[in-house]
Formats: structure tokens, sequence, C-alpha cells
């Protein structure tokens, strides 16, 4: 193997690597409930908690949502 190759194929699979450790498994989360998850471990680990978070408003539709769907 020349020196060029194995270059690129090191460079090839940290790249790989790099992308496959990336992100989660689970659904994201929304600010609310990471706001209601934050209070509940610095309830658990008796922090202070931080502000109660305000429920949002429901969804509004957006003029462009039917593009989506």
């Amino acid at each position: 193997m020349t020196a060029g190759r194995i270059l690129v194929t090191l460079t090839v699979l940290a790249a790989v690597t790099a992308v496959t450790a990336c992100g989660r498994r689970a659904g994201l989360d929304t600010p609310y409930e990471a706001a209601v998850q934050a209070r509940k471990d610095a309830a658990k680990a008796k922090e202070p908690l931080p502000p109660e978070p305000t429920r949002p408003e429901t969804d509004k539709p957006f003029i462009l949502d039917k593009l989506i769907q």
C-alpha cells in the first residue's frame, strides 16, 4: 500500500467513526420537557430548583405546513 492510500483509508475511517458517534436514538426534547426534567433532576439532587416552566401554547398552524405534509 502506498502512503496516499493509507492516508485516505484512515481519513474515511475517522469520518465514519465521527458520524456514527453523533446524535441519539430517542426523539428530541422540547424546551418545556427539558425544563421539567431539569427541575426533577435538581429536586432529586437537592439543589436549588430552576424556575417553573410555563406550558407552551398549542401548536398554531403555519401557512407553509401544507407543503411538508
